[in-house]
């Protein structure tokens, strides 16, 4: 039998905030009960079914020792909700929009806010359940680290009465379909008197002359501007690219490869693998490996410079992570496949697959770029025939790959068609010798050129 429900401030026992009836009270109890309940003679404090000497409590809430037994205490405490750690590298961010709302309950690790970082959109997520009371930021805020972000009264549930937002919705449309179909009373329609007939204006003999004010035959010929501050991922972006223009040695390398039979092997297996495995077997897969192959073959490239004042330390690594750029509508992302040096075809493609999806949906997160110690850019997937990529400091090199196209080309003496690409290594000069660039790119073209090769690992 419950008589009364205790209210609690915060999470702590030391104070409670009120007392109310419960509803289970005029059921269960008489008016003398009742009345008895919260009479300030014969008390005794309670907390959690204990009694206490505390101060704070005694001047808030006394209960009858007769019903000690019969309080039921529930937890109403409230939290504040701090702007989490987004990554290591990263300290602040702006909000970018609010999920919830004031009044709004949310689950247990339900998205909040949305944080926009230097890097990806990093969600916040209640760690709590219970209802958002107060919203401490705007939206374009600039946030920093451990900064208070929401308050959140502790529930399990919505708070009694409460109707679900969803619910809610539905009702106010059944209600506004019901008025629709409510048949309309019809009016009294009184007689109208018959006009006169309208005489007909003289017709002018002179054309009218074209207004001087129409629309051109090619539309409406502005030339606004539109002045839009850079978002963050994009500031972000222009720094590195700056900062590795400005501290590696950069140099590029050109070859060309020869896809006849790299293409002949896709078309071959491609239908079984999509049977079989429920993926699209691209080239990328292929140049993800023969890349790894070159790079355990010539592991300066896979090196990097590191250390104060610009390095002076070089870094060597018998791993292969491998970073895969993608393009997104707010910038150019990086999502690292880990241990490339260990995956097969298959599991390169859905990996890369994986991560492509999520850079695109906007869900990719910080973990899935950090790190990488070599980077494969395809800009063919968009036309581009020739290009230098930048390389991605700290990395030591860039893979640049381009758009497969048919030209003639010699072929044992005689002048054939074939599907080429053209291929481009930039590297730092600082680590890497024009000598080892050169073996890098042709130990990539012998690969792809022979897939053979990437089965045999020769």
């Amino acid at each position: 039998m419950h008589l009364a429900v205790i209210r609690r401030a915060v999470s702590s026992i030391s104070i409670m905030r009120s007392l109310r009836y419960s509803s289970k009270l005029v059921l269960k109890t008489t008016p003398v009960q009742k009345s008895f309940l919260m009479q300030r003679r014969n008390l005794h404090p309670v907390v959690m079914g204990c009694y206490t000497n505390d101060s704070k409590i005694t001047r808030n809430i006394s209960l009858p020792k007769l019903f000690a037994k019969q309080i039921q205490v529930r937890e109403y405490a409230s939290k504040v909700v701090k702007v989490p750690s987004l990554a290591e590298s990263i300290t602040e961010g702006n909000l970018l929009r609010w999920n919830k709302k004031v009044g709004d309950f949310v689950q247990q690790d339900e998205e909040v806010a949305t944080i926009e970082t230097d890097k990806v959109d990093a969600p916040v997520n209640s760690p709590y359940s219970g209802t958002i009371v107060e919203l401490y930021a705007k939206e374009d805020d600039l946030l920093v680290i451990d900064q208070d972000l929401f308050k959140i009264e502790l529930s399990e549930s919505p708070a009694e009465g409460a109707e679900p937002e969803t619910k809610r919705g539905e009702t106010e449309k059944e209600k506004s379909e019901e008025r629709k179909e409510e048949p309309k009373k019809e009016e009294l329609k009184e007689p109208k008197e018959p006009k006169e007939p309208k005489q007909e204006p003289k017709k002018d003999s002179h054309p009218p002359k074209p207004d001087s004010t129409a629309t051109s035959l090619y539309g409406d010929r502005t030339r606004e501007e539109r002045h839009i501050k850079m978002n963050r991922m994009r500031l972000r972006i222009a720094e590195r690219l700056k900062e590795s223009q400005n501290t590696a040695a950069s140099l590029t390398t050109f070859n060309e490869i020869d896809m006849s039979n790299i293409i002949d092997l896709r078309n071959t297996y491609k239908d079984s693998i999509m049977q079989k495995h429920g993926i699209k077997l691209g080239f990328m897969s292929a140049f993800v490996r023969a890349s790894v192959f070159a790079l355990q073959e010539i592991p300066v490239v896979n090196a990097s410079i590191e250390g104060p004042d610009g390095g002076d330390t070089i870094v060597y690594r018998d791993y292969v992570d491998m970073s895969v750029a993608v393009a997104t509508p707010k910038g150019l992302v990086t999502p690292v496949v880990r241990n490339a040096h260990l995956l097969s075809f298959i599991e390169i493609e859905k990996e890369i697959a994986e991560l492509g999806k999520k850079a695109r949906d906007g869900k990719i997160t910080i973990e899935d770029m950090a790190g990488g110690t070599f980077t494969i850019s395809n800009g063919g997937v968009y036309g581009s025939l020739y290009g230098t990529p930048i390389i991605n400091m700290p990395q030591s090199a860039i893979l640049g790959m381009h758009v497969t196209k048919e030209r003639p080309v010699a072929v044992n003496g005689k002048v054939e068609i074939r599907p080429m690409m053209y291929v481009a290594l930039t590297y730092d000069h600082r680590l890497i010798d024009g000598r080892e660039a050169v073996t890098f790119l042709k130990t990539i073209k012998e690969q792809i050129e022979d897939p053979r090769r990437l089965l045999l690992s020769i």
